[in-house]
């Protein structure tokens, strides 16, 4: 009687419990932020990415000389220099140029100074891109984007919008998004060339476009279903049967994975208060020397250190070149002939 009473008990509480196959699990946004955010053990910081997080702390003086120092720069470093100089506010055409390389996969500009100028020289040198953000970038329009669509053949993952500007180029470059086929006449179809059939985002598959409207969102939807507007990815990683990849997460920037073992101090630009009300009650006199930049002060300091060694260096060089005349007057037996028929002839003008 008690296994009977104990066993209709066990199958109510399960019942309630409701472990159905059917049961779908719904997560919350919450839950994945929390899961983005959970704090982690912390590993001690590579000696490049302290050596870079100096670099970048003082990036306003070496902006004008980025060129000749980072010539010698690996891509993926200098990708960390072109993240920190966007998070300075100096990311600008000339920055972008200096620093592109071929082999990036991504591209992080927004809320940048970038120009059309800059998207088609990048378009054409980082062919090989796969996510970008333009963002918050006033300066661009709609034929810097129709570049970058054209030349990224495989871009998957794109970032716009973030302001009435910005809005404004993205539904101006819905007919950009959408692939489509050109109507090409030739004689075979093994002549021709398949960058000419088609053209449009071939490859783009997620839109991140914050505050989209209704209309763009609906010719999207229905012209071409394959791209996803603004995916809301799961803990798990999944947008229905799609795995949402971490480039196209909306609450995580595009960079973050460059960045994140630099120090945030670097890119944290913190004035005292009272800095701006000392300099208002106490001007610069017109006798007080300027502090001089960084780079200035480093060309200096090199200037006066060969200026100290060259009366060393020239001293050095002196002994080694009469070393040299007196290992050859030794070793050779011409030298030693014509040494001995000189000190000859002085012999024989003395008598």
């Amino acid at each position: 009687m008690e296994k009977r009473q104990s066993a209709s008990e066990l199958t109510s509480a399960l019942s309630i419990l409701q472990l159905g196959p059917d049961q779908k699990l719904t997560p919350s946004p919450m839950l994945s932020n929390l899961l983005y955010q959970a704090p982690q053990k912390r590993k001690p910081r590579k000696l490049v990415s302290l050596c870079i997080g100096v670099l970048g702390e003082y990036l306003e003086e070496i902006i004008s000389d980025l060129s000749d120092i980072s010539a010698g720069f690996p891509p993926e470093l200098k990708l960390i220099v072109l993240a920190i100089a966007r998070r300075r506010r100096l990311l600008n055409d000339e920055v972008l140029t200096t620093l592109a390389e071929p082999s990036w996969e991504l591209l992080d500009v927004s809320g940048s100074d970038i120009t059309d100028d800059g998207l088609v020289s990048i378009a054409k040198i980082c062919t090989n891109l796969h996510a970008i953000d333009i963002s918050r970038c006033e300066n661009v329009t709609a034929a810097g984007v129709s570049e970058i669509i054209r030349q990224c053949r495989f871009l998957e993952v794109f970032r716009c919008g973030g302001g009435p500007r910005c809005n404004l180029t993205a539904r101006r470059c819905l007919s950009l998004f959408k692939p489509k086929l050109n109507v090409i006449e030739a004689d075979s179809w093994e002549e021709l060339d398949t960058s000419s059939i088609s053209s449009g985002a071939e490859s783009l598959r997620w839109l991140l476009w914050p505050k989209i409207d209704d209309d763009s969102k609906s010719i999207l939807s229905t012209e071409c279903p394959r791209i996803i507007v603004n995916p809301n990815p799961s803990p798990i990683g999944f947008h229905g049967r799609h795995k949402v990849p971490i480039e196209a997460f909306p609450e995580i920037p595009l960079d973050h994975s460059i960045v994140e073992d630099i120090d945030p101090r670097t890119w944290a630009i913190s004035v005292p208060p009272s800095t701006f009300a000392e300099r208002n009650a106490n001007p610069p006199s017109s006798n007080e020397v300027p502090l001089l930049p960084l780079a200035e002060r480093f060309r200096l300091a090199i200037l006066s250190r060969e200026t100290r060694l060259a009366p060393k260096r020239a001293k050095n060089a002196r002994q080694n070149r009469r070393r040299a005349e007196r290992e050859y007057l030794m070793n050779s037996i011409n030298a030693k002939s014509v040494a001995l028929a000189g000190q000859a002839s002085k012999f024989l003008k003395n008598m």
